[in-house]
């Protein structure tokens, strides 16, 4: 079974109105799907999330002459080489080539990973907290409320692009707003120092329903990681563009951090991406996926997670959340998979069970402009 065709979708989406975390404010939201058909007329489907037109003439260019006439069954062979070139596209190949396997054996990509372990896992409703408006924390709330509204348990919000006075009072008007009945996580997304972080202490060290503090420190600094997590007693969480297992075991091995959040897009391939789930369990740590970009990308998460051994015996915390962005993004139908009362039924049938909307793929489909 051969590579014959691949079909490249830049997708792009202008934001009516700009949000954003302490990295900066996005003005638009891209994703990149491919589909590569085999001689044989089976079908995968993978994404990746980058500069588009880095995308789209690496594939064209490159990419696609090289992999075409391929054999499928060399999928990891092959998406070790187009690491070397681009780590984020040949994390789309993987997807693609572990759905054509999966069908051409007449199984979901759960069952071709073995089988799951349960047919929900949970999800987080991810939200990037700024916006340009002077009342951000105003609009922050509202999209907070219309979560739960819709049945989400768990939020994650960001901090670190703003004084931690004014984050800590956004922070406690959310609190004030889930009355404790809603798990909350903080996201700095690497925008402290181990002094600044410890100003949270006070504040968070009270709150039971904190499900962990993400990345207040850059993600290379393992020691300060470690003299945090002995002064500040809540759950410490990152790891998100960490690109191979093997980045991890610095942070597992030393006991840096409570949860790791690898991310689909961000570490090469489908099956280096669960080698790190897997390798979370063998240290003891759990792990709870980052999946901010790409509804695809996402659900290729949740298939993982639900294959993943629970890391408790507790019936309600056998396995931790995805993360589920909740912020404007057309993208996130593109499949029809949607939470319902905070967690994801895992779909049925063969491959990843479910098809693409071609038709937002032909409206959202980039015109080949600049953008930025």
């Amino acid at each position: 079974m051969l590579i014959h065709t691949i079909d490249t979708f830049p997708l792009f989406y202008r934001l009516p109105a700009a949000y954003g975390d302490a990295n900066g404010i996005k003005s638009y939201r891209t994703t990149y799907l491919i589909r590569i058909t085999t001689d044989t007329g089976i079908e995968g489907w993978g994404e990746c999330v980058d500069w588009l037109p880095t995308l789209q003439k690496g594939f064209q260019e490159r990419i696609i002459p090289y992999l075409t006439g391929k054999p499928v069954v060399e999928r990891r062979k092959l998406v070790q080489t187009l690491k070397k070139w681009h780590s984020r596209s040949a994390t789309a190949v993987s997807m693609a080539l572990t759905e054509i396997l999966a069908k051409s054996s007449g199984l979901s990509v759960c069952d071709l990973w073995g089988g799951k372990y349960r047919d929900k896992v949970p999800v987080y409703a991810s939200f990037q907290s700024y916006s340009r408006e002077p009342d951000w924390h105003k609009h922050s709330l509202e999209a907070i409320r219309g979560a739960v509204t819709d049945g989400f348990n768990k939020i994650k919000i960001k901090i670190g692009g703003k004084s931690i006075t004014e984050d800590q009072r956004h922070v406690l008007s959310v609190q004030n707003l889930l009355q404790g009945k809603v798990s909350l996580a903080l996201d700095a997304n690497q925008s402290y120092d181990v002094a600044a972080a410890l100003q949270w202490k006070t504040l968070l060290e009270k709150w039971p329903n904190l499900m962990w503090l993400e990345e207040p420190l850059q993600i290379k600094y393992i020691a300060e990681y470690i003299a945090l997590r002995d002064r500040l007693f809540v759950p410490l969480a990152g790891g998100e563009n960490n690109k191979m297992a093997s980045d991890f075991i610095p942070l597992l091995s030393q006991h840096a951090l409570d949860f790791i959040t690898p991310d689909p897009l961000h570490i090469t391939g489908i099956d280096e991406f669960r080698e790190t789930l897997s390798l979370a369990r063998k240290f003891g740590i759990r792990a709870a996926p980052h999946a901010y970009d790409g509804a695809l990308t996402r659900l290729y998460a949740l298939f993982a997670q639900a294959c993943l051994e629970p890391w408790s015996k507790m019936e309600t915390e056998m396995i931790e959340p995805v993360e589920w962005d909740a912020m404007d993004n057309p993208f996130n139908r593109l499949i029809s998979v949607q939470p319902s009362n905070g967690e994801v039924a895992i779909p049925y049938g063969i491959g990843i069970g479910i098809e693409i909307d071609l038709d937002m793929l032909a409206f959202y489909q980039w015109d080949g402009s600049s953008y930025g």
